[in-house]
C-alpha cells in the first residue's frame, strides 16, 4: 500500500510538472507572438516618420517671391519685353523665374516701339538665356490685328522669335488658319505654320 501511495504521489507530481511545462511553453509562445507584434508595430510606426521628414527635406523653397511684379528684358541696351505677373518665384540654383498668375508681356521692336502683347496663365524665364516659355491659354495680339491662340509657346530672346510646337490658331484680317508648329517674329508679321491643317475665310 505504501508503494502504491508513493507511486500515486509521484505520478501526480509528474502530471503537475507536465502541466506546468505546457503552461510555460504556451506562455513562451504567446510572449514571442506579442514581442513580434510589438516589434512590427514599432518598425511600421517608425517607418512613417522618416518618409514625412524626407518629403519636407526634399521640398525646395524659392529664394525670392513677389507679387504684382514687372521684369524688363533688354537687348543691346534697349528694352524688348516687359513681363508682368501677379505672382512669381525665383530659384537661384536653377536660374529660373516661375510666374503662375496673370502673366502679361509687352513686346517692343529695336526702336522700343510697342508691337504686340501676350497673355497666359503661367510662364517661366530662363535667366541664363532670357528665353520665355508661356503656357495655359496663351494669346498673342499684334498691333496690326493678328491674333495667335495656343496652349504653349516659347519666345526666343536672342532671335526675337515666337515658336510653338503644338496646335495653334492664327486669326488674321482675311482668314483663320490652324495647324501644328509655328514660328514668327514678335509682331506676328512674318510667320510660318509648319503643319497646316485648315483655313477658314472670314
Amino acid at each position: 500500500m505504501t508503494k502504491k501511495v508513493y507511486s500515486s504521489k509521484f505520478k501526480l507530481q509528474i502530471t503537475n510538472l507536465l502541466h506546468l511545462q505546457k503552461f510555460s511553453l504556451s506562455s513562451f509562445h504567446f510572449s514571442r507572438f506579442t514581442f513580434h507584434v510589438l516589434l512590427f508595430t514599432f518598425f511600421f510606426s517608425c517607418s512613417d516618420v522618416p518618409e514625412d521628414e524626407t518629403v519636407q527635406a526634399d521640398k525646395q523653397y524659392p529664394d525670392q517671391e513677389s507679387w504684382s511684379s514687372d521684369i524688363i528684358l533688354t537687348k543691346d541696351g534697349k528694352k524688348i519685353a516687359i513681363i508682368g505677373a501677379g505672382h512669381l518665384v525665383k530659384y537661384n540654383d536653377q536660374a529660373l523665374i516661375f510666374m503662375d498668375e496673370k502673366v502679361d508681356v509687352d513686346f517692343f521692336d529695336t526702336q522700343e516701339n510697342y508691337i504686340s502683347h501676350l497673355k497666359s496663365e503661367k510662364a517661366k524665364i530662363n535667366e541664363k538665356t532670357n528665353d520665355l516659355v508661356a503656357f495655359g491659354n496663351v494669346v498673342v495680339v499684334s498691333d496690326s490685328g493678328v491674333t495667335l491662340y495656343t496652349e504653349e509657346l516659347k519666345w526666343d530672346h536672342k532671335r526675337e522669335k515666337i515658336i510653338s510646337e503644338v496646335f495653334i490658331k492664327l486669326v488674321t484680317e482675311l482668314d483663320t488658319l490652324t495647324g501644328v508648329g509655328f514660328e514668327s517674329d514678335s509682331n506676328l508679321e512674318n510667320w510660318v505654320i509648319h503643319n497646316p491643317s485648315g483655313v477658314t475665310g472670314r
